[in-house]
């Protein structure tokens, strides 16, 4: 085990307030990490392992000018938020995003958290990231919730939950969950097979997202976007060369990439 260093974390993110477990610091640290530590999976891209365990994730996303997929970034909130005094569960869910209506569920690749308050349970997540929550929601069923970016709502079948967002063409769904808490060798393998399978992503496709006040940033391959509130598109515009895929990375992302951005541009396709 490695020890969690909160003060590095909350300076990371800066963050700057009181860190009392209750949901004013839950909102504001979700907020701030999002905004902090941008989503990216450059590591199953070029081929390097991802690292799930504390010291790794503190090295990479704390110190090092990294983000992280969903397991690296919703670990490290998991901890971030022990540390304060916070009950979190670790949960797992199946992705819906990309996958026709009414299609079977596929793998448990995704991670959230349910964080226990004295007013009820809420839904942490800092790592989906193709559409990345900027606020924690409730656990309640059948209502819009609206956050500064977003619009969301939570539905329940048989003890089967489904988190769906507005997107310009409607309601979206993005992943389906139970309430079964996971260990950290759940989310090994999960991470491996959303990091090396060839079905999943990440290995063949660069995804990177961040939430930064009034506008949402998304690089997908060669196309960089800016959206406003659930997803409507301000700009897009295609990264024609090495150096602007560079420039995006330090600019809009903050992020140093762990090879060369020559060599990330070489495995986008065009």
């Amino acid at each position: 085990m490695h020890e969690f260093r909160l003060d590095d974390y909350l300076a990371r993110i800066g963050f700057r307030g009181s860190v009392e477990p209750n949901f004013a610091t839950l909102a504001a640290l979700h907020c701030q990490h999002v905004n902090a530590i941008p989503f990216e999976g450059l590591d199953p891209l070029v081929g390097l392992p991802v690292k799930l365990d504390l010291g790794a994730l503190q090295r990479k996303l704390v110190h090092g000018r990294r983000g992280g997929y969903c397991f690296e970034q919703n670990i490290l909130f998991m901890a971030a938020l022990e540390t304060i005094g916070f009950k979190v569960t670790g949960l797992t869910a199946r992705v819906l995003w990309m996958s026709p209506p009414n299609s079977p569920l596929g793998p448990k690749t995704h991670m959230l958290l349910k964080v226990d308050l004295p007013d009820g349970p809420r839904l942490a997540d800092v790592g989906f990231g193709v559409c990345v929550m900027d606020a924690p929601l409730t656990f309640q069923t059948d209502v819009e919730q609206r956050t500064a970016m977003g619009t969301y709502r939570l539905s329940e079948v048989d003890g089967l939950f489904c988190l769906s967002a507005i997107q310009p063409q409607g309601w979206r769904g993005m992943y389906a969950f139970n309430l079964e808490p996971q260990i950290q060798s759940d989310y090994e393998i999960g991470s491996w097979f959303a990091a090396t399978h060839p079905a999943a992503p990440f290995s063949s496709t660069l995804i990177m997202e961040r939430v930064s006040d009034d506008k949402r940033y998304k690089l997908v391959n060669r196309k960089f976007a800016i959206e406003a509130r659930d997803g409507q598109r301000l700009d897009e515009r295609t990264l024609g060369t090495p150096a602007e895929l560079q420039k995006t990375f330090e600019e809009t992302f903050n992020v140093v990439p762990p090879v060369p951005a020559e060599q990330v541009f070489s495995r986008l396709p065009p």
